[in-house]
């Protein structure tokens, strides 16, 4: 679809929008994309699809944490609201037998893991626009083969979606040799505008979760949540610290249907219901990062997921690709106000 810088189209909540949003280091240009529906209203930036602000019609303030200056998302804030890929969260010892043979990738995390693709996450790249509607938008990236040590070229698309009160997610790709594939969006969420999330309630549809060590990687073990703190499955308030997440909910063993499978609601009264197809949601409670000049707990981070280190983990779900095969992740969040 042909699309020009400024061009626009008026929705119910505003206007559907692409816009100049900075250049990167090597002259890249990156472009911030608005769409609308009666009630919503999100903006995508080109720069690792980024969903970047999300408007809820009768909320005056955003509900995602976000900044309107690329160097920040280039710099501290690389994490917030991308689309981490090829392979989200954990690898370790940055290694993984793929179609038997062991690859080898960017150890980037304590020095000996890796933790999120390295510098070959598509959170770090520019994607390109395929289409462009007054409530969706679609966006591309080519990833080739051996970046970052992943076999086979791949392409992966993003799909978002704005109907009513909800936002959808579907991200799809495909690879011309066996590889890894496990995308996620990294958006952190305060629902109530405040400096932290404390005092948000916290609803997860998970009896299992991954227990981790000490360098937060998951041990291999599955534990039930009964008698542990990160039983949700009862509605309950939540605060720093009361419990630590940087925790992996198991919601299934395979991916399905997309089914509700968290919903958070902020002391506001604003509720926000994440509905995945995905076996796992990661939830990270911000504690070892923050936006520049804030501080941490500021949001909580949801990441409809395989379960990490999956390649490395006996009887974790595969995510593995074939190249007749076709990877779909769909996630959607739903609004609502008081």
């Amino acid at each position: 679809m042909e699309w020009h810088e400024n061009s626009s189209r008026r929705g119910a909540l505003g206007t559907a929008a692409v816009t100049p949003f900075g250049t990167t280091a090597d002259g890249r240009d990156v472009h911030a994309i608005t769409i609308a529906s009666e009630t919503l209203q999100a903006t995508i930036l080109t720069w690792g699809a980024v969903l970047q602000d999300v408007r809820l019609a009768g909320v005056p303030y955003g509900l995602t944490l976000n900044s309107a200056d690329l160097s920040d998302y280039m710099g501290a804030m690389h994490h917030y609201g991308g689309l981490m890929g090829p392979v989200v969260n954990r690898l370790t010892n940055a290694r993984a037998v793929i179609d038997g043979k062991t690859h080898r990738f960017e150890p980037n995390y304590q020095g000996r893991h890796t933790l999120h693709s390295g510098a070959a996450g598509t959170q770090l790249k520019v994607w390109e626009i395929d289409e462009i509607y007054q409530n969706s938008c679609k966006l591309s990236v080519k990833l080739p083969n051996g970046e970052g040590g992943f076999p086979g070229n791949r392409v992966a698309h993003v799909h978002y979606h704005l109907s009513g009160t909800t936002l959808s997610m579907t991200v799809t790709a495909t690879t011309d040799k066996q590889t890894l594939i496990n995308f996620a969006n990294h958006s952190y969420w305060n629902l109530d505008g405040r400096d932290t999330w404390a005092g948000h309630r916290l609803w997860i549809a998970a009896d299992r979760y991954t227990p981790t060590d000490d360098a937060n990687f998951p041990t291999g073990e599955v534990r039930d949540v009964t008698g542990t703190p990160y039983d949700f499955r009862t509605e309950r308030e939540i605060h720093p610290q009361n419990p630590d997440f940087d925790t992996n909910f198991c919601l299934s063993d395979a991916p399905t249907t997309p089914r509700d499978v968290l919903t958070l609601t902020g002391q506001s009264g604003v509720a926000m219901t994440i509905a995945t197809n995905q076996p796992g949601i990661q939830v990270f409670d911000a504690a070892t990062t923050n936006r520049p000049n804030r501080s941490p707990y500021e949001g909580l981070a949801f990441e409809a997921q395989n379960w990490p280190d999956a390649p490395n983990r006996s009887g974790f779900p595969s995510i593995g690709l074939r190249p007749a095969q076709t990877y779909e992740q769909i996630t959607s969040w739903r609004f609502s106000a008081p």
